[in-house]
């Protein structure tokens, strides 16, 4: 019975390391396929070659990667539950007398499963990185294509705006001028206005202090009217006769 006992557990651990290596088998082969994909993502050198490999074979790449990236982490978990499986069988009381060699065993199992899983998330690590830095090159190129087609119209803009705002600051220089000009001209009548007022006054004082003085230009005065009334008659009998010739 002991006999039965002890090949039944033997088989159990074989066909326990059986599915162990047929995993570890299929984990390989995955990961150098995974490895492989993510590397051909980086595509051609320049923009234009990125964008069109992009547009032809962006969304099934992307599919075929999520679809192996599933793949491989359902057998890392499958790998993971057999190795749960073999620690408790180390732990049975027919498997004691081999522990030493079981632990052996499962422990290079372990070493496997965590070697797999490292490079597979350093692989996915890469990858994601390199995505997101080829999005960001590729939007940022999209936008100076933009930009460049777009130029022609905000050049022309930007011209007109340079030259509306010459003409401002041009017209701003023209209306200062002419407010210094006035302002100057202001100034001149005023002096001359109060030197006027002085020379008048002057006269004025001393016409009041000599009567003589005063007199005569009263006199100047009359006379200046009386020649300005003269000149005014000759002037309109010479029209009149002017006229009369011209009609006659």
């Amino acid at each position: 019975m002991s006999t039965t006992v002890m090949a039944t557990n033997s088989n159990y651990w074989e066909d326990l390391r059986k599915q162990a290596r047929q995993l570890e088998n299929e984990l390989d082969l995955k990961l150098v396929s995974f490895s492989k994909l993510c590397t051909s993502y980086r595509g051609g050198h320049d923009q234009q070659e990125r964008d069109s490999r992009s547009e032809s074979f962006g969304p099934f790449q992307d599919n075929v990667l999520v679809a192996m990236t599933s793949e491989v982490e359902q057998l890392l978990s499958k790998l993971s539950a057999v190795n749960d499986k073999m620690a408790e069988y180390t732990n049975t009381p027919g498997a004691l007398s081999h522990n030493a060699a079981l632990m052996h065993t499962l422990q290079r199992h372990r070493d496997i499963l965590q070697d797999y899983t490292h490079e597979f998330h350093k692989t996915k690590s890469n990858f994601l990185s390199l995505r997101e830095r080829e999005d960001l090159l590729g939007s940022v190129h999209r936008d100076i294509e933009s930009y460049k087609s777009s130029s022609g119209v905000n050049n022309r803009r930007s011209e007109l705006f340079l030259k509306e705002h010459e003409h401002l600051r041009n017209s701003n220089s023209l209306i200062d001028n002419a407010i210094s000009i006035a302002m100057a001209t202001k100034e001149n009548i005023t002096f001359q206005r109060g030197m006027l007022k002085s020379i008048q006054t002057r006269v004025t004082t001393l016409a009041n202090r000599f009567p003589a003085i005063n007199n005569l230009i009263q006199k100047i005065n009359l006379r200046k009217r009386r020649d300005s009334l003269i000149l005014g008659g000759v002037i309109g009998i010479c029209t009149i006769l002017l006229l009369l010739y011209t009609f006659h």
